[in-house]
């Protein structure tokens, strides 16, 4: 296995973000046991009321509070029954411990992956596992709610299942469905009113940064994320460019590893990667070794521009900041 590809690997793993076709690329590339981990659009949710159970919204009114019994159908197409405001609460992957956070649940939050490293609070919370979950530590600590990922945590999610844990599996590929899964949190955690005022914030941030770039040029971008993969259509980074006011050039679908040379006759403006685990950054020392990379015009003008990591990748609230940073490395001179 070579160093750019195992470094891929720790990282994808590290920001739960490794697509099934990535996935199969690494495995291709080092012999690994690299997991599954496409994030595909949130289904639209559905609330289905047992007894007096559910709730309805007007969007001009304050949320109602949920009504338990409370059956609502995840992303995998599983229906999930929950009795009463759950208190015990794991979270498999980092976005789901940062929207639980983010919507004021945090206390009742039991377990969290080991990747989770925002808010400060959640390193204090015992550790369930990296991509591989510790199913048997998950069930040791009665959780009466686990928020996963369909196809990162899909191994797990049969386990957990079988042993009739509560699991609400989402799959978010657009903003839009992000603000979506973190509305839908707010009802299974009856802490709709703070899921509100986050998502009004995501939406305001996402306005704001199509007011600032409706008139400008879209040059072209390439986004590389990790060594040698960037993300193409069909997934929310694709995007996320987009609105920033950018015009992707990867012409692949997915997350999958690019070819150096398309890149170069595709000629991007911009190239944005993302912040690194240790420095200097494998990211932009790759960028630096592809000596036929000179020709393109972002390298020429030095249109090369870094991105931290995490609020880019994640599929939770601080997805507004990771817009925001694409949008300043796009159009500098807007976003003074």
């Amino acid at each position: 296995m070579n160093s750019n590809a195992f470094n891929a690997k720790r990282l994808l793993k590290q920001l739960g973000l490794l697509g099934a076709a990535l996935m199969l690329a690494l495995v291709a590339a080092c012999g690994s046991d690299g997991k599954p981990a496409a994030e595909k659009p949130q289904g639209e949710q559905q609330q289905q009321a047992e007894g007096n159970g559910g709730t309805e919204q007007n969007s001009s009114e304050q949320p109602a509070a949920t009504v338990y019994p409370l059956t609502v159908k995840d992303d995998s197409g599983t229906d999930i029954t929950l009795e009463k405001a759950p208190e015990r609460i794991i979270t498999l992957l980092p976005s789901e411990t940062e929207v639980v956070y983010a919507i004021g649940a945090g206390d009742r939050v039991v377990g969290v992956d080991n990747y989770s490293n925002y808010p400060e609070q959640a390193a204090s919370v015992e550790k369930i596992g990296d991509m591989t979950v510790d199913v048997e530590k998950v069930a040791s600590l009665k959780p009466d709610l686990i928020l996963a990922s369909v196809s990162m945590n899909s191994q797990a999610l049969e386990q957990l299942r079988q042993l009739k844990l509560n699991v609400y599996a989402s799959e978010p590929k657009t903003y839009a469905a992000v603000m979506d899964k973190i509305r839908q949190i707010g009802v299974l955690t009856d802490t709709q009113q703070k899921a509100s005022e986050v998502v009004a914030h995501m939406q305001q941030v996402k306005d704001d940064v199509e007011a600032k770039v409706k008139d400008a040029d879209k040059p072209s971008v390439f986004l590389e994320f990790s060594p040698g993969y960037t993300v193409g259509k069909g997934e929310f980074l694709d995007e996320l460019l987009t609105i920033a006011g950018g015009q992707n050039v990867a012409t692949g679908s997915g997350w999958y590893e690019f070819d150096a040379e398309q890149i170069i006759t595709n000629n991007p403006k911009v190239i944005v990667y993302s912040s690194w685990f240790e420095e200097p950054n494998a990211i932009l020392e790759g960028i630096k070794a592809r000596p036929a990379w000179k020709e393109i015009d972002a390298v020429k003008n030095n249109r090369l521009v870094e991105v931290p990591q995490d609020p880019l990748v994640r599929v939770g609230p601080r997805l507004a900041d990771g817009l925001t940073d694409l949008a300043k490395a796009i159009h500098p001179d807007l976003f003074q």
